[in-house]
């Protein structure tokens, strides 16, 4: 168990490091594909180690926090469709009101779900794991633009 403790950390980040260089090489973004999985299997592995989840937790958990993932997706996607292409200097007030307002709909929208699944959160992990989550994905995310950052430049623009 503690060689487990010992290694995991280092196997995330082989994971992660495999992961984030194939994803900056791939032109368009990311997919679906071996890469895009390679990034996940090291984000689900960095959240379940941060939070400390049981095997049980992690059967409850991560069936519903793929599913709220999915849908915060989307309404990010949303939210970046009506953005997309929003001129303010040719809109008028009212127009600019009305793109505001939107802006707030979909930003409430967000937090509402946030609301919804904390709570159903609460119910398969405790509430610190909860608040650790949120922690942790910030983290994962902040580790992954790291790494980006200091990937080869040769990665960032090799288009062939």
């Amino acid at each position: 168990m503690k060689l487990f403790r010992l290694l995991y950390p280092l196997l995330v980040l082989l994971a992660l490091g495999a992961g984030a260089p194939a994803m900056a090489q791939r032109p368009g973004g990311p997919g679906n594909g071996p890469r895009m999985e390679r990034l996940e299997s090291a984000r689900v592995a960095y959240i379940t180690e941060k939070l400390a989840l049981t095997p049980e937790q992690s059967q409850r958990f991560w069936p519903l926090f793929n599913e709220y993932t999915e849908k915060r997706r989307a309404l990010r996607r949303q939210a970046g469709e009506a953005r997309r292409g929003t001129d303010y200097s040719a809109m008028s007030d009212k127009d600019i009101r009305a793109a505001l307002n939107q802006q707030f709909a979909m930003r409430q929208n967000e937090l509402n779900l946030d609301k919804e699944y904390v709570a159903r959160f609460e119910k398969v992990i405790t509430l610190r794991q909860v608040a650790q989550l949120q922690q942790a994905e910030r983290e994962f995310t902040r580790a992954l633009i790291k790494r980006l950052d200091n990937r080869p430049a040769q990665a960032a623009t090799n288009d062939d």
